[in-house]
């Protein structure tokens, strides 16, 4: 008996290692009857750079320093992107635009990888040169160089000829304005406003004296503005470049109620410059409101005292922003204004460019004049 169980053990156990065995014999032959993983190869790469504001004039961009880089190819699940040296950014669209701070004329290289599900990838290389200027508003979206000879552009420009304040213009100012060629034109590279002494009726009113008021037919939110002006001499008169917001009421505007029609102040003016008829030897700058929450007029600006403003030439500028507003002349700051929410600054104006005679910034009109001349060599708006 004692012999069977012993047999019978011995069977049982040679059985188990027979087993083991033939479990270890089958585990490679069934795992290689399977096929092997394939691998997704990344085929057809092509990538693309484009510069924002490119042209033939700015070959390497509009100065904002912005590309827009664009990569495509067969089989690929993901991309990456490094620009000059610096960390590697992932996309999944390949798509992905770059912003270089550096400023000037430099020429970076821009690396872009293409990558498949089973981690293959192909990559390419380009370089690009790039301009990037310290100047937000580069694109030049409003300009008149008064090239031409004869008229005002009708295209860019409105003569403002109807007076709105029964019969006469708003703070006194003691001329009509009209559209002959007479008081605005355009000749040897500049526009002449000019201010006539002559007797002339309009709405109903006579006034002695004429000159012309011209709007622009562009409207903008923000941005910097600049005009070359040399302003008249004699004393009375009232040079000035300035915007109002396209939402005035104001009888005569170009744009009606096209923007709406809050009114004034609460449309907000910015007087770019103004020079009174009394002193030639400063100009001024000044912004005019109604608060926003209390519909209460406000005013607030400065003057610089700017030598041969009659003589020459200088560059008169605003730079508009979402945060503030800063009137300059010749790069020089005349005044700074903070743009907060009380402040209706945030809605279209239009440009205007105008000589008046008397009035509350013109004075007393001397007894001797016969004419005098506003000349603008351009205007020039950007964003």
């Amino acid at each position: 008996m004692k012999l069977q169980k012993k047999a019978i053990r011995y069977f049982l156990k040679s059985m188990s290692y027979i087993n083991i065995i033939c479990f270890l014999l089958i585990i490679p032959s069934s795992c290689s009857s399977g096929d092997p993983t394939p691998i997704t190869t990344v085929t057809n790469f092509s990538l693309s750079i484009s510069l924002t504001g490119a042209d033939n004039e700015n070959p390497n961009g509009d100065g904002s320093g912005v590309i827009l880089v664009n990569a495509t190819a067969d089989n690929a699940v993901r991309y990456a992107f490094r620009f000059n040296n610096g960390d590697v950014k992932d996309s999944d669209s390949g798509t992905i635009e770059y912003v270089f701070s550096e400023l000037g004329t430099n020429t970076y290289n821009v690396v872009a990888w293409a990558y498949s599900d089973t981690g293959e990838f192909i990559n390419e290389t380009e370089n690009i040169t790039v301009y990037k200027s310290d100047n937000q508003f580069t694109k030049l979206v409003f300009f008149d160089e008064f090239e031409n000879e004869g008229g005002v552009d009708e295209e860019k420009w409105f003569h403002q000829v109807i007076p709105p304040n029964n019969g006469s213009w708003y703070n006194g100012e003691l001329q009509h304005y009209t559209d002959r060629s007479d008081n605005s034109n355009v000749s040897n590279g500049t526009l002449k406003i000019n201010a006539l002494k002559e007797q002339f009726t309009s709405g109903g009113t006579t006034k002695s004296y004429t000159s012309a008021r011209l709007n622009s037919k562009y409207v903008f939110t923000y941005g910097k503005v600049e005009v070359r002006a040399k302003l008249p001499n004699e004393q009375g008169t009232w040079p000035a470049i300035w915007t109002l917001g396209a939402n005035i009421n104001e009888t005569g505007n170009y744009f009606g109620n096209q923007y709406g029609s809050v009114g004034w102040p609460a449309c907000g003016e910015i007087d770019i410059l103004e020079q009174t008829g009394w002193d030639k030897s400063k100009t001024l700058s000044y912004f005019h409101w109604g608060d926003t929450n209390t519909g209460e007029y406000k005013t607030d600006g400065g003057e610089l005292v700017t030598q041969g403003t009659t003589e020459n030439f200088h560059v008169y500028s605003l730079e508009w922003t979402s945060s503030s507003m800063i009137a300059s002349i010749d790069d020089e700051v005349v005044f700074e204004l903070s743009n907060t929410v009380d402040k209706p600054f945030d809605n279209p104006h239009y440009l205007l460019l105008n000589l008046a005679l008397g009035g509350n910034l013109g004075g007393e009109v001397s007894e001797n004049f016969i004419e005098d001349t506003f000349e603008i060599d351009y205007v020039r708006i950007y964003q």
